[in-house]
């Protein structure tokens, strides 16, 4: 829910739910009320075929009136049956073309809903996979994600590079208003995921709302990319194993990250809003996490600049910047720094 101020609030929302009438029955009902349009013309015309003429023989039989209101409902008509009295005439202008614009509106409707609008949208995703391939895939635009693609967006990250998977209709409205691609869609499925070409992502980010849902999320997106890192948000501490089981790169706990500053604050009154601040893009300083560079090989970690290196991983192990390791950088080595912020 948004409270009443927040800025992520559409400006309308409107109560609605999916309709629970089938393919079939949608297209059943529109057919029957077209059916009962043209049957009470057919009726009008029958009982007021006194004010008709027939062109050809001069006769006007039932056969001409099913003729003559079939050809008036769908066009203009072609002249060989006409009306002639005041009456008929005015029931044409009043009655007929309302009904007539009526139907081919419902026509075009029936052609854009069942056979346009899905020819279309499989174009624009089919466009749209060709160029996805370097993305990050974010599953799940709750509190989480769409914090995390603010974030990202404020990183630089082009938002055509972000595809969010949602089931809400309004949640990918306000991921799609930021620039992202949005797929509504249950990213628990192995189609779902492979439609976002997620073994072509460079990140995936699960956040389902449920443990037990971005659990299994992990577990299928870890199945069909196996070499994409994921970082998925848990609630409960107890899940966090069962998300790194089940292949999360990185388990996110907002509880007791919040407990970390809660703590922190404790002990200093500047230790939350520094650690937070190097969390976020928009403070003073950030953390950056890079590959060490050539012409750093063999320099000790305290010589890193322009950023003030923290910590070395050499092969999946941190090494923090006291310890023997960080003597000498090595290739492959990851930093981790601090380094100015956008603030």
């Amino acid at each position: 829910m948004f409270e009443r101020d927040d800025p992520r609030a559409p400006p309308h929302a409107f109560l609605r739910r999916r309709s629970a009438l089938p393919m079939w029955a949608d297209l059943a009902w529109r057919v029957a009320l077209i059916l009962a349009l043209v049957a009470a013309v057919l009726i009008v015309h029958w009982i007021e075929r006194e004010g008709l003429k027939d062109n050809l023989d001069g006769h006007i039989s039932f056969i001409d009136v099913l003729y003559f209101t079939t050809v008036t409902v769908t066009t203009v008509g072609y002249g060989d049956i006409v009306p002639v009295s005041d009456a008929t005439r005015l029931f044409e202008t009043f009655f007929v073309t309302p009904i007539r614009i009526f139907v081919w509106l419902v026509f075009l409707g029936t052609a854009y809903h069942f056979v346009f609008r899905n020819v279309w949208h499989r174009w624009r995703m089919s466009r749209i996979q060709k160029s996805l391939t370097g993305h990050v895939v974010v599953a799940g635009f709750g509190t989480s994600g769409a914090e995390a693609v603010r974030e990202l967006i404020a990183r630089d990250i082009d938002p055509a590079r972000i595809v969010v998977i949602e089931r809400s209709e309004e949640a990918l409205q306000l991921a799609e208003a930021q620039g992202c691609n949005v797929l509504k869609g249950d990213a628990t499925r192995d189609q779902t995921l492979t439609d976002v070409r997620i073994a072509q992502a460079c990140a995936i980010i699960v956040s389902a709302g449920r443990d037990d849902t971005s659990i299994l999320i992990t577990l299928t997106a870890r199945h069909l990319a196996p070499g994409v890192p994921i970082s998925v948000v848990v609630r409960a501490s107890d899940n966090e194993d069962l998300a790194r089981q089940a292949g999360a790169t990185t388990v996110i706990n907002p509880a007791s990250f919040a407990g970390l500053l809660l703590a922190g604050s404790c002990q200093g009154e500047h230790l939350a809003d520094y650690m937070a601040d190097l969390a976020a893009t928009g403070g003073r300083v950030k953390l950056h996490e890079r590959p060490v560079m050539p012409a750093e090989v063999g320099k000790p970690l305290s010589a890193i600049e322009p950023g003030l290196a923290l910590r070395i991983y050499r092969d999946g192990r941190p090494i923090g910047y006291w310890e023997e390791g960080a003597r000498a950088l090595q290739p492959g080595d990851v930093l981790i720094e601090i380094v100015p912020g956008n603030a």
